[in-house]
């Protein structure tokens, strides 16, 4: 049986893309825009031993299978055929399969590539979301190469959801590189400095604060003395470089250091931009907690993050592509999840909204920025690498569009007694 044939019998004769192989086979539409194609045998050793989006990762990101075409157009054809209900295998089509790829495709297992984050390098790292673990773990994801992330993230170096109006927001913006993602981020910003509600002379508190952007943000336009703080080491020092450069030193500072170790009781506002992902379900509580106890009476948090779509979906896929991939360890919650730690550790809860479609088109641009350098993103970091991220960040697409995942902003108030400090009716 020839790989093409056994194509159609897992996916069915009517698969939306064309399939081919180096055995000469091919299936599918042969018309279609998007080709999987299977370079060498080592790419059938990957799917056996893991017939899941897991080894077609490993497949594709070692070179022996290759996804042709815009990879978000692949992903979701690939995901609306996979998933289609009709698409059945048989006892006698597994027995007829296994017997014409042989079973030593399935006895031996290929090494993964060295992208994927192995579990003896965490387990010798101590238990999950402990310190040196956490160090590890954002290391393996943040210190991947800063030239890299400035291809990727574009001028405003910010790695999380970015927030558009209509006219940033068009798909037709995407791809066009005229400034539309730098505009969003920049709104993001002023969203989040508005529903913390800075002013001059505050301190502000950014934990997990990746190159800086809310803090320079915070210094520059609102006068406040912002204080970042990350565990990439590459992060905090090119975020201390373009401080000294835009001439904010007197009033921004990035640490390369834990958020557990800030002292606490001294800030009036804390921002939470996309670091409650790493901090793991049952951590929540008193990282909420540690959050309240560093704010002065009155003062405010955003917690920004991405969620699940319900609160009773597993938190960490620990076989998933994003864990073994990108975010080892990371542990996502249902947004109530979220809301209710918060809530349990000192927070009136004041505000709360989904920002799922902008974080499809952030990762849209993203997408569309590697594409662009993609020969440059490869010469930084390899074509390895570079595939990981051309995966994912198509494959984060499809999850905010077809809600897998979601972005939820939680605005919460340590109460000055019972005042709120809050004005009547906020202006964001």
């Amino acid at each position: 049986m020839r790989l093409a044939e056994i194509f159609e019998r897992v996916v069915g004769p009517d698969a939306p893309i064309r399939f081919t192989a180096y055995d000469g086979s091919s299936a599918g539409d042969p018309n279609s825009d998007v080709t999987l194609h299977v370079r060498t045998p080592v790419a059938i050793n990957h799917l056996a031993g893991s017939p899941n989006a897991l080894g077609l990762t490993r497949a594709y990101v070692s070179g022996h299978l290759e996804l042709e075409g815009d990879m978000y157009d692949v992903l979701r054809r690939m995901a609306d055929f996979t998933f289609a209900e009709g698409v059945n295998v048989s006892v006698r089509d597994i027995v007829d399969i296994v017997r014409s790829v042989g079973w030593v495709k399935f006895v031996n297992r290929v090494a993964p590539p060295p992208q994927e984050m192995q579990r003896t390098t965490l387990l010798g790292r101590g238990p999950r979301h402990s310190k040196q673990r956490d160090a590890e773990v954002i290391h393996h994801h943040y210190d991947v190469s800063n030239d890299f992330y400035a291809l990727v993230l574009g001028p405003s170096m910010t790695y999380t959801c970015a927030v558009f109006d209509d006219a940033d927001g068009g798909l037709d913006r995407v791809g066009a590189f005229d400034g539309a993602l730098e505009s969003a981020q920049s709104r993001k910003y002023d969203l989040v400095s508005r529903k913390l509600g800075l002013e001059t002379g505050m301190t502000l508190l950014d934990v997990g604060c990746g190159w800086g952007g809310m803090v320079r943000h915070a210094a520059r336009e609102h006068g406040v003395r912002a204080i970042g703080v990350t565990l990439s080491k590459e992060q905090a020092e090119w975020g201390a470089k373009r401080i000294a450069q835009e001439g904010l030193s007197e009033l921004a500072e990035i640490r390369h250091m834990d958020y557990r170790d800030v002292p606490d009781g001294s800030f009036d506002r804390i921002s939470s931009i996309g670091l409650t992902e790493h901090i793991g379900s049952r951590n929540l509580d008193a990282y909420f907690a540690s959050l309240h106890d560093k704010l002065v009476p009155g003062g405010r948090l955003l917690n920004h993050c991405i969620t699940r779509p319900r609160n009773d979906l597993k938190p960490m896929k620990t076989k998933g592509v994003i864990n073994r991939y990108v975010f080892p360890d990371g542990e996502l919650e249902g947004p109530a999840r979220i809301q209710t730690a918060m809530n349990d550790n000192g927070f009136e809860i004041r505000h709360q909204e989904n920002l799922r479609e902008h974080y499809a088109l952030t990762l849209r641009h993203w997408g569309a920025n590697l594409e662009r350098h993609w020969d440059e993103a490869v010469a930084e970091v390899g074509a390895g690498t570079a595939r990981v991220w051309r995966l994912y960040m198509a494959g984060c697409v499809l999850g905010f569009e077809r809600d897998v995942v979601q972005l939820h902003q939680i605005l919460g108030v340590k109460q000055d007694g019972t005042a709120s400090r809050m004005p009547l009716r906020p202006d964001f």
